[in-house]
C-alpha cells in the first residue's frame, strides 16, 4: 500500500471498545447525530455523523464543506474529545499538537457506505489522520494520490486503527460496504468510525477553524 498508511489490528480490545461506546453516547445526547448534505445538489449522505472537539466538520447545499465550533442542529459547541482518543494520537500520530476535530460517521443500515475522498479543508496536511472502527466489518478502499491510482482493499474490524500521513494522508480513500451483522458491539447493528484530525496549525486558535474552501 501507499507510503505513509499504517494499520493497527484490533488496538482496542473489547471491553476498551465498550467503555468507549458508553462514553459517545453519553456525548451523542449534547452533540447528537445530524444528516449532512452534498454542496450544491443537497442530496444527502448515507451516513449521520456528529463531532467532538473545539471543530466540527459539517457540509450543507449551500455552504459546502467545512469545519465550525459549532453543532449545526443544536448550534451549541461540539462536546469534548473522549480521553481515550486522545491517548491513541498521542502514542500513535507522530505528530506535536492534538486533534482539534473528531468525526463520528455512523453508518446505520445496509446501504450506507462513503465514496473515494480525499480530506483536504484542513490547514497541516503534515498532520496525519487517525481512524478508529467500531461495530460492524468495513471493506475500506485505499488508493493514490490521483483518482485513477489503482485501489486496494481491506476489511477493518471493530477495535482497528488505521492511520493517513505522509504521502497516505492525501489518498484517496473510502468504504465500499459494511459486512452488517458481522459485530455484536452496537445493539442494532452497523459501524462507527471515529476520524481525528488537526485542523490548524500548531499554535492557532482552534475556534476559528481555516478558512472555507467549499
Amino acid at each position: 500500500m501507499i507510503e505513509g498508511f499504517r494499520y493497527l489490528p484490533e488496538l482496542l480490545n473489547r471491553d476498551e471498545q465498550e467503555q468507549l461506546l458508553a462514553e459517545l453516547r453519553v456525548k451523542i445526547r449534547k452533540s447528537p447525530l445530524f444528516q449532512p448534505k452534498m454542496p450544491g445538489s443537497g442530496r444527502p449522505f448515507s451516513v449521520q455523523m456528529t463531532n467532538f472537539g473545539p471543530l466540527g466538520w459539517v457540509s450543507d447545499k449551500d455552504h459546502g464543506y467545512r469545519y465550525q465550533a459549532n453543532h449545526p442542529v443544536t448550534h451549541n459547541p461540539w462536546m469534548p474529545i473522549p480521553d481515550k482518543l486522545l491517548q491513541i494520537w498521542k502514542q500513535h500520530a507522530r505528530y506535536p499538537a492534538p486533534p482539534e476535530c473528531c468525526l463520528l460517521n455512523h453508518y446505520h443500515n445496509e446501504k450506507a457506505k462513503m465514496g473515494l475522498h480525499r480530506d483536504e479543508n484542513e490547514q497541516d496536511f503534515s498532520a496525519p489522520v487517525l481512524s478508529v472502527s467500531l461495530g460492524d466489518t468495513a471493506v475500506f478502499r485505499l488508493g493514490g494520490t490521483n483518482r485513477k491510482d489503482p485501489t486496494s482493499s481491506l476489511k477493518l474490524v471493530s477495535g482497528d486503527v488505521i492511520i493517513l500521513a505522509g504521502e497516505a494522508r492525501n489518498a484517496y480513500h473510502g468504504i465500499d460496504r459494511i459486512l452488517y451483522g458481522s459485530s455484536q458491539l452496537l445493539k442494532n447493528g452497523g459501524r462507527i468510525n471515529l476520524t481525528l484530525r488537526r485542523v490548524t496549525y500548531p499554535g492557532e486558535d482552534s475556534r476559528k477553524g481555516p478558512s472555507s474552501s467549499g
